[in-house]
């Protein structure tokens, strides 16, 4: 009995990710769950910055309230603190989400704050592996692709509740600019230091069907596919055209991307049903994505694909394969001048497994075997890293 209950919880608890919240208050039509994890980690590389302690604790609370027949208010706050330094620093904790809004009847949501972007619903399909994944294009706060400030969405199930398993997100993104050399640009308040991580003021859609919905030899079939599109700011723009050539002009170096808008896209398929969890993505990205230690990419092609499987005893085995593919991100020179070139930004197999003791506990190991070829002149150039990596942990959850 006890390993039928875990099949049915592990893929309900990894789909949610706070499905097992404890109630702390449900009265008169206000209620409260509280959640939170314990992740005691350890990442074993050579390459030194992956290398070491990343426990972690992370905590939030959900909570809602009945304004009215039609009407719901709520909100979330999650946040996340390091426990790998010392106790006198102050760079390890953070907020992951904090926002609030409203649910219209069967209309739909709407609310504001800190939240995923919309292009992160497909995503979300390939990133469940226990410790890596979900990278090839995705970053935080870098435009619409992951967790991000400043954001409004207006979501809906089931299309207005006129047609069952279709879900639509539209979001909109102000600007989060921060101040550079010259002036202080919209967004100043909540932009970043780093300039690969500000954004202009964009929009985003998502929609996903589950055919599972209408038919029931389809159940578990999921298909998405998601679009945002950003100006640039200022310190961007400005920004493009860098060359490193990291002394010998022989060396590949990095040109950072130019124009006005960044634009991501991406197409998705998920099988989730009789144990077996199957995923894929593939994804384009323009004038956004980040590499190394000061690139942003012109133009990225991305697939990631998982396949995982629950047995009923605990144990969750993984598969994955996750490729980004940098268009024109190189500058290599040779005896006729410089030309541009193509280069693999992330290519890495990730081999990994879970065990869940009960809903509360679990064990996990992942092994990320990097692709990349660590000869190659462009990574040490721009400080990626080519070395494999192995995390391993405990979880206790609530």
């Amino acid at each position: 009995m006890k390993r039928k209950v875990l099949a049915i919880l592990v893929p309900a608890l990894l789909v949610a990710g706070a499905a097992n919240a404890a109630e702390i208050y449900n009265k008169n039509g206000n209620k409260v769950d509280f959640y939170g994890k314990v992740d005691a980690r350890h990442t074993f590389s050579d390459n030194p910055g992956d290398d070491g302690d990343e426990t972690y604790v992370q905590i939030g609370f959900k909570g809602e309230t009945q304004i009215n027949d039609m009407l719901i208010g709520y909100g979330r706050w999650e946040y996340k603190t390091y426990a790998n330094n010392t106790e006198g620093s102050s760079d390890k904790s953070f907020n992951r989400l904090a926002f609030a809004g409203l649910k219209f009847a069967n209309v739909g949501s709407f609310d504001y704050g800190r939240n995923y972007g919309v292009v992160y619903d497909v995503e979300a399909w390939t990133d469940m592996l226990p410790v890596f994944g979900g990278d090839s294009y995705t970053y935080t706060d870098n435009f619409m692709t992951g967790r991000t400030n400043n954001v409004a969405t207006f979501r809906t199930s089931d299309f207005f509740g006129q047609v069952d398993g279709w879900a639509l997100a539209l979001q909109y993104q102000g600007n989060n600019e921060g101040s550079n050399a010259t002036e202080d640009q919209e967004g100043t308040k909540n932009g970043h230091g780093d300039v690969r991580f500000q954004n202009g003021d964009g929009y985003g859609i998502s929609t996903t069907y589950d055919f599972g919905s209408a038919v029931a030899e389809l159940q578990g079939l999921s298909v998405g596919a998601a679009y945002s599109s950003s100006d640039r700011t200022n310190s961007q723009e400005g920004y493009r055209g860098v060359i490193n050539t990291y002394g010998n002009r022989h060396h590949n170096g990095s040109v950072t991307a130019g124009g006005e808008e960044a634009d991501a896209w991406t197409v998705g398929v998920k099988y989730d049903a009789n144990n077996v969890y199957l995923a894929m993505m593939y994804a384009e990205t323009r004038n956004m994505t980040p590499f190394g230690d000061n690139g942003i990419a012109n133009k990225t092609q991305n697939f990631e694909v998982t396949a995982q499987y629950q047995f009923d005893f605990g144990l969750r085995p993984s598969l994955a394969w996750v490729y980004s593919n940098g268009i024109d991100v190189g500058v290599h020179y040779n005896e006729h001048g410089a030309h541009l070139t193509d280069q693999e930004l992330v290519n890495y197999i990730d081999v990994g497994a879970t065990y869940y003791f009960n809903k509360n506990f679990s064990t996990y190991i992942d092994y990320k075997i990097n692709l990349l070829d660590e000869d190659a002149k462009f990574y040490k150039a721009n400080g990626i890293a080519t070395d494999d990596v192995v995390g391993i942990g405990m979880v206790y959850q609530f």
